[in-house]
């Protein structure tokens, strides 16, 4: 059997052969054709493992020690001959002309001597424990760590060998290297092990370097690789969670676009509810006061029931008694049923005093309370410029609770709801011009308007009587009038100062003895303010009388309404109406 780096005539080589570093299982070999230590190269070179010498028979391991001590003594020999002035000579330079110096195997002994004075280059010199000197020539930094089997060795730059298999010897545990070569600390900065090298490759040798280098730094590889898969793992997590996030996006988005949106069915729960629509509030905006009360799920769902309802668009403002948890269209149909109104209405010709109490009873409050407030905080509460403001005038907001529905939910404050009466006045006066009408009918100010106004509404039983009661009240008001003097005489008067509402107000002596700014029995022109809250018609007429010589007019019944010129003529058309009711 040939023994893999030897050549003709070679000393046997060791596993442990320091001297030609990593320069491969079988370093230079002697090929055919070629000299063992320097000869010329010859004109072709073939593989050194595939020579084949007969006759040569491998050498024990235990012969091959003893050869190897043996050199050793030789040597000691040289470098002691050395040390007393001996030419010393680097057994390995290169000499001119010469091929590079046999490096594959184990040195035959036959140095060529040294120059003199030349430093010596022992790399033994500094290792104790050797096999025959009891020194550790491996030992220090200089010297070359022990050689690899063929398996794990790496090939020199530009030199190409095949690699052989482990022979039976290099089975034994390989010691622990560190040589920057094996460990790796000689690869480039931030090199990471590629996952396609393949271990069993010959042509991986430098990424099985790699590989092997990360094994002997405390498995960092490992680490690199856990690290990876952490990365890889949170990558994945990122992914599904913003593949599910797109999902619900969509999903949103379709519900949105096709899907039937949120809704309650039925007609609700047993729990009563009131709801106050403001003036103004169209589809979204209803829908919205509704779902933030409860009554409905959502916005979508109503104004999608409120355009298939025919009737759906004419929802008003208004106070509402609904149900909480209804359907959409449950809560409509329910909305256009009157019964399910709860507004609070102010008719026309009311007066405050009545307004007051019904707002306290609406809002359980203590009787009193909204009359204290009127009458504390009515300059706050948005009253015109033109409002007078005389001391005689018994409530400054009559006339300016403007006769509607409105919208008084329980829990809200009296203030709210005069203030909402007020606004809603000046809206409908500003509609009007009050002050043109006003000096064009021979008043002072839109103030008086309005009190005309409220005095055909309280004295007109029929709306249609209106223009002609507004001429009576005007013609009355004539400097010149013979018939009343200038003086209104109207029971409505009396009947607002001692809040009643009657047609007996007693004998015409005794009304003129009540001593008051509102009595028209006594004073001559206009009360002090109005006496009650008119409504449209009533402006109209008091803006727009039907011109007539008319002083004074009994309603006698719905269709007839007598006007007189005359008090005599008065007379006569007031006894024919109490003879009729009296026949009645």
């Amino acid at each position: 059997m040939t023994e893999y780096g030897r050549g003709p005539g070679s000393e046997p080589w060791h596993p442990e052969d320091p001297l030609y570093g990593d320069q491969g299982w079988g370093g230079r070999q002697a090929a055919h054709g070629q000299g063992q230590y320097g000869d010329q190269q010859q004109s072709y070179q073939q593989d050194p493992y595939a020579q084949q010498y007969q006759g040569h028979q491998p050498q024990e391991p235990y012969a091959q020690h003893q050869q190897y001590g043996q050199q050793h003594q030789q040597y000691d020999q040289q470098q002691n001959h050395q040390q007393y002035g001996a030419p010393q000579h680097d057994p390995y330079a290169q000499q001119p002309g010469a091929q590079p110096q046999y490096n594959g195997g184990w040195d035959t002994g036959q140095q060529s001597a040294m120059a003199y004075g030349a430093e010596p280059q022992d790399p033994y010199a500094q290792h104790p424990g050797a096999y025959d000197t009891g020194q550790d020539h491996y030992g220090t930094p200089e010297a070359y760590p022990p050689p690899q089997p063929p398996g794990r060795r790496e090939a020199a730059p530009g030199q190409q060998q095949s690699r052989q298999e482990p022979t039976d010897w290099g089975a034994d545990e390989p010691q622990e290297e560190t040589h920057p070569f094996f460990t790796g600390a000689d690869a480039p900065a931030g090199r990471e092990p590629r996952d396609d090298d393949d271990p069993d490759d010959d042509g991986s040798r430098s990424s099985r370097r790699d590989r092997g280098g990360d094994e002997r730094r405390g498995g960092k590889g490992k680490k690199k690789k856990s690290r990876s898969g952490v990365a890889c793992l949170v990558v994945s997590v990122v992914l599904v969670g913003g593949l599910g996030g797109v999902s619900y996006v969509g999903y949103t988005f379709w519900q949105k676009q096709f899907g039937a949106p949120a809704d309650y069915t039925g007609s609700g729960t047993g729990e009563q509810v009131e709801v106050e629509i403001p003036e103004g509030a169209f589809g979204y905006d209803i829908a919205n006061i509704l779902r933030k009360k409860g009554v409905i799920k959502s916005s979508d769902a109503f104004v999608a029931a409120q355009n298939d309802n025919p009737k759906g668009k004419s929802l008003q403002a208004g106070v509402y008694l609904l149900k909480k948890e209804m359907s959409a269209a449950s809560a409509i149909s329910l909305m256009l049923d009157p019964k399910s109104q709860n507004p609070f209405v102010i008719p026309e010709g009311t007066r405050n005093a009545t307004v007051y109490e019904m707002i306290d009873k609406r809002l359980e409050l203590k009787k009193g309370t909204t009359a204290d407030i009127a009458k504390t905080k009515a300059e706050s509460l948005g009253l015109p410029d033109w409002a007078d403001d005389n001391p005689d005038v018994k409530d400054p907001l009559e006339g300016f609770l403007y006769p509607a529905a409105y919208p008084v939910a329980k829990g809200s404050k009296p203030e709210d709801a005069l203030k909402r009466m007020v606004t809603r006045a000046n809206k409908e006066y500003g509609k009007v011009d009050l002050e043109a009408s006003a000096k064009k009918l021979g008043l002072k100010t839109p103030w008086e308007l309005v009190t005309v106004a409220s005095l055909v509404q309280v004295e007109g039983k029929y709306k249609h009587d209106f223009d002609k009661v507004a001429r009576v009240v005007y013609n009355r008001l004539k400097p010149g009038n013979m018939e009343t003097v200038g003086r209104l005489e109207f029971d409505s008067t009396v009947n607002y100062i001692k809040n009643e509402s009657t047609l007996d107000v007693g004998a015409v002596d005794d009304l003129r003895k009540i001593d008051d700014p509102y009595n028209t029995y006594k004073i001559i022109g206009l009360p002090s303010g109005p006496i009650s809250n008119p409504g449209a018609d009533a402006l109209h007429s008091a803006m727009n009388p039907t011109p007539g010589p008319w002083y004074y007019f009994v309603s006698i019944n719905e269709d007839k309404t007598v006007f007189a010129e005359t008090n005599e003529e008065h007379e006569r058309n007031r006894r024919e109406y109490e003879d009729g009711k009296a026949g009645q």
